[in-house]
């Protein structure tokens, strides 16, 4: 069974969504050929009291598309030189987003842009086949037990209480749990 994410999905709380991503598969068509990965992990960022949100400090011109429709994508560009996939979720007006860290056989947000070829061109678009990046719903069953919830990754900046805020979901299937 394949099924395409429909926008209503991510037009309800932010970590709600995120946890729900795992398991479910991002497909990217490249030169006419679709490459699906299940969704391993992800980070939710959640408003303008989440201090390690973009949208923590107001609307900027690069934040401004998690202020966007659910469904909709934010690419943005960090460290001069990574591209980072983001989600928007919630309410229009509402700045929120999930970045999608990890795929199973690749791990990390800027090995997954990379390898699947994402950059600022799909910042602003919609999610679906008409932009060649989507999430589908394969019928993969996650147990709660195999998902871990942890703080989020390198968000110190943020302070003590957004930093250790457990908005991290990591499926552990077949791993250690640590």
């Amino acid at each position: 069974m394949k099924k395409i994410i429909p926008t209503s999905f991510f037009n309800r709380p932010t970590t709600k969504v995120a946890k729900e991503l795992l398991g479910m598969f991002l497909v990217r068509k490249v030169r006419g050929r679709e490459v699906a990965h299940m969704i391993t992990e992800v980070e939710a960022y959640d408003g303008f009291s989440d201090k390690a949100s973009h949208a923590a400090r107001g609307r900027t011109k690069r934040n401004e598309v998690m202020f966007a429709e659910a469904g909709t994508i934010y690419v943005y560009f960090t460290y001069g030189m990574h591209w980072m996939l983001n989600v928007v979720t919630g309410e229009k007006e509402y700045p929120a987003a999930i970045l999608i860290r990890g795929v199973e056989g690749i791990s990390g947000p800027a090995r997954l842009t990379k390898a699947l070829k994402i950059d600022k061109k799909f910042n602003t678009k919609k999610l679906g086949r008409k932009t060649g990046l989507w999430i589908e719903d394969r019928g993969v069953e996650i147990k709660k037990s195999d998902i871990r919830r942890t703080p989020r990754v390198g968000v110190a900046y943020a302070g003590p209480v957004w930093a250790r805020r457990p908005y991290r979901f990591v499926f552990m299937r077949d791993q250690k749990r640590v």
